[in-house]
């Protein structure tokens, strides 16, 4: 009989398989310890993965860049605190503890005491998994500091070791020459050049903690050690409060019922809806820039006015669209369901186009009122889309259903063939480790993006169950394959599968209703160094951002 060789793709396909079956049943079990025998699981499959935002997390050097990509997603303090309890929204915003947000993901926390970490989950499932994958990775790195810097024949520590310790513990102003000299210590200790470790110095530090980088490595091996040394392990609690909510669309019914009641008191119910999911400036920038800011728009033509408003030192000027548009039509709704997804409902008749770029046709009492809703995450895209397109019910029960005439999603994605900056333009989304896959008609056509000074690609894109988790070997054969796959988010699956049973099963909206897709490429993860822990878009992001919202807002109007 012929052996079986599985290829490092089935191999990859398994390890993200057994890492959400093993999540899903920690989270049913209520605690665990990641690095105890009930995370072993988790541990063996993303070592088996080797993602490639985890870099080298297989290897016995530590994984630098990957490490600043999770802690930007993590709360501040985190690699201090042993016990992580993750929670539903359960009040402790109305307490004395103070939010902490991460810098790169919308999540409140709450530092408990000074062993203590609560985590909001509201996002659904998909906030889940890519906690518990991040907290997975900075344990497994935190094990190989330990491991550095302890002589086991008699467990005493390395005197590098004793050196970062006394420095972090104390709290010291640090010398040049004593910066340097750490430096080189923890050159030794995480298996990096010395020049890595002044690069990841400066890449870590803020304004408000430049020493930032030797604090996170200092209290991840001091917990490691802990674990070694005194069988104090870090544990990861789930709430019964979330355990009861997660999956009941808590979050997104309040935060829809928000939006249709803002569109009923403002007499704007009747009118042609489009729904937009995008950021929170590029479709009230593309209407409302040119008019506030006349001057700036004559002097910057097109893209470069955006990109004016898009520089850090602008806010002024960003502060006076918002101002303007507020006047003439933009209601901005500030979430406070819990989702963090933020609204823009703007109501077109209060434009004057002749000063914008768009041609509208549209009698007054018919031109469209469009719902802009910023990014969802993961699975909460379902969630929020499906609850969003459901009629609302009076108090007297009376069903009123608004004229959804378009839905466009627009947002950033991994390229598997192109680089940062191109344009993907999906005919269906796959979603990765199902059966699931959604052909559509998509409005928006790759001729529509062409001559604009950026390339264009057009097929099927894989909704993956987190960008985190994706290996080369796994984007090769979506890419490879007759899968022919462009591209890899975590939306686009779930925003299908609420508009085709709102659209062509459950009547809550027309079965016409148009769909738009388009994505930029924040990173080409089968490209080394073009990874998204390699950095961001910085203003790369800006044309395609527009040029997509220019389509997407010329094809409503």
């Amino acid at each position: 009989m012929n052996e079986i060789i599985r290829t490092k793709a089935q191999e990859s396909s398994n390890a993200i398989e057994r890492l959400y079956i093993t999540m899903r049943h920690l989270f049913n079990r209520g605690f665990y310890k990641p690095m105890g025998v009930s995370g072993k699981t988790l541990r063996e499959a993303l070592l088996t993965l080797r993602p490639e935002i985890y870099g080298s997390i297989a290897d016995e050097k530590a994984e630098i860049e990957g490490l600043l990509y999770v802690i930007d997603r993590l709360p501040e303090g985190i690699a201090e605190c042993r016990f992580i309890s993750l929670t539903a929204e359960e009040g402790f915003s109305n307490s004395h503890f103070k939010a902490i947000i991460p810098a790169k993901r919308r999540r409140n926390c709450y530092r408990i005491d000074k062993d203590q970490m609560n985590i909001e989950i509201t996002r659904g499932r998909s906030d889940i998994y890519d906690v518990l994958t991040h907290l997975t990775f900075l344990y497994i790195e935190s094990e190989k500091i330990a491991k550095k810097v302890l002589v086991t024949e008699d467990e005493e520590l390395t005197r590098e070791w004793t050196f970062l310790e006394k420095i972090v513990l104390q709290n010291k102003k640090l010398t040049h020459n004593d910066r340097e000299v750490l430096f080189s210590y923890i050159s030794s200790i995480l298996g990096r050049t010395f020049q890595d470790i002044q690069e990841a110095y400066k890449n870590f530090s803020t304004n408000q903690n430049p020493n930032r980088f030797f604090e996170i490595i200092y209290w991840m091996g001091k917990l490691a050690l802990n674990e070694i040394l005194y069988d104090k392990k870090h544990t990861i609690t789930f709430s019964p409060v979330l355990r009861e909510r997660i999956g009941h669309h808590i979050y997104g019914d309040i935060w829809a019922t928000n939006i249709k009641n803002t569109l009923i008191e403002k007499g704007l119910s009747k009118r042609p809806i489009h729904i937009i999911s995008a950021n929170m400036h590029s479709v009230m920038n593309s209407l409302y820039a040119p008019i506030a800011l006349p001057n700036e728009s004559k002097e910057h033509k097109d893209i470069a006015l955006f990109e004016l408003l898009s520089i850090d030192s602008n806010g002024a000027l960003r502060k006076k669209v918002k101002q303007k548009a507020s006047k003439i039509g933009l209601t901005y709704l500030k979430d406070s369901s819990g989702t963090n997804i933020n609204v823009q409902i703007i109501d077109t008749q209060k434009i004057d186009f002749e000063k914008t770029m768009y041609d509208i046709t549209n009698e007054d009492s018919e031109r469209p009122v469009l719902i802009v809703m910023d990014y969802a995450f993961g699975e909460q895209a379902y969630e929020t889309m499906d609850e969003l397109l459901k009629p609302f019910i009076t108090e007297d029960k009376e069903r009123i259903y608004f004229d959804i005439e378009s839905i466009s999603i627009m947002g950033k994605a991994g390229i598997l063939k192109g680089g940062k900056g191109d344009i993907m333009i999906p005919t269906a989304h796959i979603f990765e480790g199902t059966a699931d896959n959604y052909p559509f008609k998509n409005d928006l056509k790759k001729d529509d993006l062409k001559d604009l000074g950026l390339n264009a690609y057009k097929g099927a894109m894989v909704t993956v169950l987190g960008t985190s988790l994706q290996n080369k070997d796994l984007l090769d054969f979506f890419h490879e394959s007759t899968w022919k796959v462009i591209g890899l988010e975590m939306e686009g699956a779930h925003y299908q599968k609420a508009i085709q049973s709102a659209s062509k099963i459950r009547g809550n909206i027309s079965k016409k209703v148009k769909v738009r897709y388009a994505y930029y490429a924040s990173d080409n993860p089968l490209e080394t160094g073009s990874t998204l822990a390699s950095g961001g878009l910085g203003t790369t992001g800006v044309k395609p951002t527009y040029l997509i919202t220019q389509k997407i807002l010329e094809q409503i109007l």
